[in-house]
């Protein structure tokens, strides 16, 4: 089984070199502009045959200081932009209110629903491996090509060990981030296959805000992660995108981006360590099993409405994605189940009702067999029990309606 994470090389290059950065970024990203503009008036029908005899002899001769390996490298920067675009347009359809009659209506929507091409408005360059970066100096520097020559360049040394002769490196992407150089390179590792009769723990894991994680094992130990910390700070972040939001300035425009940015990477941050602390407690040869949220709400009246929208915005996705790559790496599985009735059926009889649940105390108490239990930590202990069933053969466990046992 492969795997793929990207590692982020911090590079360190001298003024000049990072002004022949500076140059082949934007020299790039006016190409893939170029070439956007080409992709949107196609009606977005092309492949790379038509680019080759349409595109790539004009860009050589419009830009002779970008080798042909990097010319080619914007046609798959542009393709896979607008792949993804038709990915999102898919999953957001256009949906409208009849005045007259109150009936909804929904459309699916493609790449014909856009008015303009795509634009680039970030500098940024594709690097193809051994083409257009490799190291040399006995792995102490990147060669790397920029405008009309190649130059070679220091990077963060901790990354040496990281780059095994058997990891596949992919086509890496130049950016900068405050100052800084980064070159983002796609690794791919084969790893050991994760299979059943293998498995040593399952392990439910019910994802929330109040605990950013509650787990349950085969043992019977739950372990709470407490969100207290985390969902103190994202009220100051509200706060503040509010106040700005408010005044409407262009300085304040500015400063919202940038805010954007600090707490994408902050929230990045808290489910890395959160993923990584996860499998680490649990070892090799577990099986992680987490709802599938596609579809559910997060819609919450007995809420207030700071912690409504932070139910709605914290990247549950975005942690599955990190937990499920360092399993991997750790000989584990991920498994999605079913979210129906995890938190509303009792453990011990089977009973399955809303009202069980009080919110405002976190617990859950069956008013069929009396028993009682943290609200998180039942949803855990349910989501558990389908891993177990999981294991034992069904493809789909998932709990149906039951108001008696």
């Amino acid at each position: 089984m492969t795997t793929v994470i990207t590692a982020k090389v911090r590079l360190y290059p001298s003024q000049e070199q990072a002004a022949q950065f500076k140059a082949v970024t934007k020299e790039y990203q006016r190409l893939c502009n170029l070439v956007s503009q080409w992709y949107f008036d196609n009606y977005c029908r092309v492949n790379r045959k038509k680019f080759n005899q349409e595109m790539y002899h004009y860009l050589r001769v419009e830009s002779k200081d970008i080798n042909s390996a990097m010319v080619q490298s914007t046609y798959r920067t542009v393709e896979a932009h607008y792949k993804t675009v038709r990915q999102q347009l898919f999953q957001h359809p256009y949906h409208f209110q009849d005045k007259n009659t109150g009936k909804w209506y929904r459309f699916n929507r493609d790449l014909g629903w856009l008015c303009k091409p795509i634009k680039f408005s970030r500098p940024q360059a594709d690097y193809v491996r051994n083409l257009n970066y490799s190291f040399v100096e006995q792995g102490s520097k990147i060669s790397m090509n920029v405008l009309g020559q190649r130059i070679k360049v220091a990077f963060n040394g901790d990354y040496l060990n990281f780059f095994d002769p058997h990891y596949k490196l992919g086509t890496a992407k130049l950016v900068q981030l405050k100052n800084h150089w980064f070159l983002h390179i796609p690794v791919t590792i084969e790893t050991d296959e994760w299979k059943k009769e293998h498995n040593q723990h399952i392990v439910g894991i019910d994802r929330g805000l109040r605990f950013l994680a509650t787990t349950y094992d085969e043992q019977g130990k739950t372990s709470f992660f407490n969100g207290k910390t985390v969902m103190h700070k994202r009220d100051k972040y509200q706060k503040l995108r509010a106040e700005l939001q408010a005044k409407g300035t262009k300085s304040a425009k500015w400063r919202l981006k940038k805010l954007s940015g600090r707490e994408n990477r902050w929230i990045s941050d808290v489910n890395h360590c959160l993923s990584k602390t996860l499998v680490q407690k649990f070892g090799a040869n577990t099986l992680f099993v987490l709802e599938n949220l596609t579809g559910v709400s997060f819609e919450r009246t007995d809420l207030p409405k700071t912690l409504r929208n932070q139910n709605r915005s914290w990247a549950f996705y975005q942690l599955e994605q990190f937990l499920t790559y360092k399993a991997h790496l750790n000989n584990s599985e991920v498994v999605e189940v079913s979210a129906a009735y995890t938190s509303q059926r009792c453990p011990k009889c089977g009973t399955s009702k809303k009202s069980n649940r009080n919110h405002k105390l976190h617990e859950y108490h069956c008013t069929n067999c009396g028993y009682r239990s943290n609200d998180d930590r039942i949803g855990a202990i349910n989501i558990q029990l389908l891993g177990t069933q999981y294991i034992s053969g069904q493809e789909q466990p998932k709990f149906e309606l039951t108001t008696n046992a």
